[in-house]
């Protein structure tokens, strides 16, 4: 199933896909600040809100009657709809224009979390979820398309890009913090309402801002981004089922095997689609397929550790939701300054290859400390394990980041920047399903709220032990994919320097066909 448009433009008059008006491209981009400011906050909004949930979860789950396996699916539905339409939506922005779809996403997003907050029972709320997921599918990729196009290849690009990465590693932990806040101020409602507000002043300001495009040519590839969408549904459907009713289970068994076979036609869709929405050629090149699977181990690790650190700091010390979310403040504060310091300083004098495993393994090393909490740990026990995670995070980012964008093809660059945020959003839902699932191993009737038996108490930290440790061995295993299969960089200017150039120097090509400058 495709969708196909013909280039159109302002005037209405049809003209060849990807032509922009000459006279207008010359002029210089009006408004670049507040387009920036726009677009730094939607990111922030959108990755955010894969994790702003978690601290709110214990609230939720007593006063909706959802069990650990019902509230893991509060941040999957976001999650998967997220990931598995992200590549539609960013081709989507290449044919209807990156303004529109922008537009309409954010749109969608807002509406989807005042319906969110106003939830009265789980499948309504899951559902917002999933809208939610599905508006930020469309407006993300939008985002990075336009922010690429504000500056000429550079330092000042190379900044922005910085802060856009900055914002994408940081938002899961600010969320976190944003959450327990909201959550004791006001109630768990709130860490939805809060988008509608800030959500209307992007919408304003980027009606009054973004430039307008023409629409090009070309074809939606809805057949292949519904399957991936379902196949992975299907997947982390199995891995919760798994969880509650046994790997033999007749349900377990058939989730695992649609989704198999619905992955199965999604590639064979793809190997034949005109347009398809993931180019399998993307995953030629060893350097960039290993950045993609190394990012989506490290999203992997990095949202199970939140989901079940919020819960251990609430059920297990006994904090409130205010003190969780002021405790994971090392996180992104490490963060920020690290992967600030690798695109300024260290990127300038050591390869993607280096970088990125000693940022992976720093990763590891946090993680696998978290697998050593008890009942009784103090705040100074967990400050070791959360400032070696963050500086891990901080340090990964940038050069997973920047490997996944190099040596691509300029007609590819804007799907190439989408799986970038893909294997971000299905990584965090797929290794949340099977860190619940390890979760689950503990034994039956872990604690939910705090007050729980020392029984329960003891089942949850058994379990929530054993997905620290799960997590921080998907992150040594990215540490030893990206030292063996990752290239060693040639003689001369750094791999990561001349990569991000390259990479830098396409997008910015791209960009400059799909869009009208003033």
């Amino acid at each position: 199933m495709t969708i196909t448009t013909k280039s159109r433009s302002a005037s209405g008059a049809t003209r060849p896909a990807g032509s922009t008006d000459a006279a207008e491209s010359a002029n210089p981009r009006p408004f670049a600040g507040l387009i920036l400011a726009a677009v730094l906050v939607t990111q922030l909004m959108l990755v955010l809100d894969a994790a702003i949930v978690n601290i709110a979860l214990p609230d939720i789950g007593s006063q909706l009657h959802m069990n650990s396996t019902s509230l893991s699916w509060i941040v999957n539905a976001y999650t998967l709809a997220f990931g598995g339409l992200l590549l539609l939506g960013a081709r989507a922005g290449d044919i209807f224009s990156r303004r529109v779809t922008f537009l309409a996403g954010m749109t969608v997003f807002v509406a989807a979390s005042l319906a969110g907050g106003l939830a009265q029972d789980q499948t309504l709320l899951l559902a917002s979820r999933a809208l939610q997921g599905a508006g930020a599918a469309f407006a993300a990729p939008s985002a990075l398309a336009i922010l690429m196009s504000l500056y000429k290849p550079g330092k000042e690009q190379t900044r922005a890009i910085g802060w856009y990465t900055v914002v994408s590693a940081s938002g899961a932990a600010i969320g976190l913090i944003a959450g327990g806040v909201l959550t004791s101020v006001a109630s768990w409602r709130w860490v939805f309402f809060v988008n509608v507000p800030i959500g209307l002043a992007v919408l304003a300001v980027a009606l009054r801002v973004l430039p307008r495009a023409a629409r090009q040519r070309g074809s939606v590839d809805v057949l292949g981004a519904l399957l991936v969408t379902i196949g992975m549904t299907s997947l982390v459907y199995g891995f919760i089922r798994a969880a509650s009713d046994g790997w033999l289970e007749g349900g377990t068994l058939a989730a695992f095997g649609a989704g198999l076979v619905l992955m199965a036609v999604f590639i064979a869709v793809e190997l034949r689609a005109t347009q398809p929405v993931m180019p399998l050629r993307l995953f030629a090149d060893r350097d960039r397929a290993t950045a993609y699977i190394a990012r989506l181990m490290l999203v992997a690790g990095s949202l199970g550790a939140f989901f079940f650190m919020s819960q251990y700091m609430q059920i297990v010390l006994g904090w409130t939701p205010w003190q969780s979310g002021l405790a994971f403040l090392p996180i992104p504060v490490t963060i920020f300054a690290s992967s600030q310091l690798v695109a300024r300083v260290i990127v300038n004098h050591f390869s993607t290859k280096a970088i990125a495993a000693t940022g992976t393994l720093l990763s590891g090393i946090g993680l696998m400390l978290m697998s050593m909490l008890n009942a009784h740990s103090s705040y100074l026990t967990l400050l070791p394990a959360l400032f070696v995670f963050g500086l891990g995070n901080g340090i990964a980012f940038v050069p997973l980041t920047t490997a996944g964008l190099a040596r691509v093809e300029p007609s590819d660059t804007s799907v190439a920047s989408g799986l970038v945020n893909v294997t971000q959003q299905l990584g965090g839902a797929l290794g949340l399903a099977v860190l619940v699932t390890v979760f689950a191993t503990a034994g039956s009737d872990p604690a939910v709220a705090p007050g729980a038996s020392s029984h329960a108490i003891h089942v949850f930290v058994t379990g929530a032990d054993r997905g620290f440790q799960v997590a921080g061995g998907l992150l040594l295993v990215a540490f030893v994919l990206v030292m063996l299969v990752m290239r060693r960089p040639s003689k001369g200017a750094s791999a990561t320097e001349r990569d991000a150039d390259s990479a830098v120097e396409q997008l910015r090509d791209t960009e400059t066909t799909a869009l009208e400058v003033g």
